[in-house]
């Protein structure tokens, strides 16, 4: 049977029915959501509107999630239950195949600032490093006939990852309300589509730069500045990744609760603090021989040293860094609590290697 929505207001014993308003048109309801898409329940940034696919008509609204995925919302207007399901899943099977880059230029004609500072204004996080993993498939309506409701809950028997959401408009005392309802509730297993296609949804990396998280926790990012050096330890998790970085690679370094403080070029391999040597002045020299604003020691007296609790050290030529007063952050720049990991994300790149005057040699 066809959704329906009702409010009644409590006054004293007496339930009292709220009076069904007259429905604005369903461009109204286009409005609102791309003004606030949190109406439909879900933190989401509307990165389209009226979008030109190669099937047709326009795409109403394209949103995304916190985790990168898609969200098609297409408004039923006076369109009949096979015409709006059809066309839905006509956008689907389209949006399924966007790339990452597919998606940042949607979003760079639609957004009046950058993807990235537009995805942190709404989730507080940089964007993930892939884009589009999974599709989400709403027919938006001011109300709801008995024949889509067939046609949805079908789909969604078959794993089709559509639903739909009604508004209605209700009075009370002169003031009007907006309610809404899904066919099936948010909190039910609802299905997904893993996206295909040949196209990179996930941004590619350029074989050369690195993000590392130089993390305070008794560590003087003063000392790394004026001896050349990144470090991690107290944890193999802590440790590891950064142990992997290999001779020759960029690494972006990043101060949290500050911004990326400095771009360089690894020397040698990551040692352990006790065996690690620094480029200072033209020398290799021990780094625990070194006087040091910070401490890079996680053992206790009496403690046996291991790979996994040390400091490890990887000595770096600076190709441009500042003291953390002069740190660099703006929205949308990336971020990871982790150690370190492949920067992949172009937007952090191009600003940083504006900010730090790097050009496309690494130099």
């Amino acid at each position: 049977m066809p959704v329906e929505m009702r409010m009644w207001r409590i006054d004293g014993d007496e339930p009292k029915p709220l009076t069904a308003s007259v429905l604005p048109a369903e461009k109204d309801l286009h409005e609102f959501l791309k003004r606030d898409p949190s109406l439909l329940g879900e933190r989401l940034l509307v990165i389209g509107s009226e979008v030109i696919t190669p099937y047709g008509p326009r795409l109403d609204l394209l949103a995304i999630d916190a985790d990168g995925n898609l969200h098609l919302l297409e408004l039923k207007r006076d369109k009949t239950p096979r015409e709006v399901v059809a066309q839905v899943l006509d956008y689907g099977s389209w949006a399924s195949t966007l790339s990452r880059d597919d998606i940042i230029d949607i979003a760079t004609k639609h957004l009046d600032q950058p993807f990235e500072a537009a995805f942190e204004d709404v989730f507080g996080s940089a964007p993930p490093d892939e884009l589009n993993g999974d599709l989400s498939l709403t027919i938006v309506a001011a109300e709801l006939d008995a024949s889509s409701e067939r046609i949805v809950n079908y789909l969604r028997d078959f794993g089709v990852p559509v639903n739909a959401v009604f508004f209605s408009y209700l009075e009370d005392d002169g003031r009007r309300y907006l309610a809404r309802s899904w066919l099936t509730a948010s909190d039910d297993e609802t299905p997904t589509a893993t996206t295909g296609g040949k196209k990179s949804k996930r941004a590619a990396w350029n074989g050369l730069d690195w993000y590392v998280n130089f993390a305070t926790h008794g560590r003087d990012w003063q000392d790394g500045l004026e001896l050349g050096f990144v470090s991690a330890g107290g944890s193999a998790r802590s440790s590891g990744t950064l142990r992997t970085i290999p001779v020759g690679h960029r690494v972006n370094v990043y101060v949290p609760g500050s911004g990326y403080v400095g771009v360089g070029v690894t020397l040698a391999d990551a040692k352990r603090f006790d065996a690690a040597l620094v480029l200072h002045e033209g020398e290799w020299t021990p780094l625990a021989q070194e006087k040091l604003r910070g401490n890079y020691q996680h053992i206790e007296p009496g403690q046996t040293e291991t790979d996994d609790i040390s400091e490890w050290v990887l000595p770096v030529r600076w190709l441009a860094a500042v003291p953390l007063a002069e740190a660099y952050s703006e929205p949308g720049l990336f971020y990871n609590p982790n150690t370190s990991c492949k920067l992949r994300q172009e937007f952090t790149l191009e600003r940083l290697a504006n900010r730090f005057d790097i050009d496309d040699d690494g130099e």
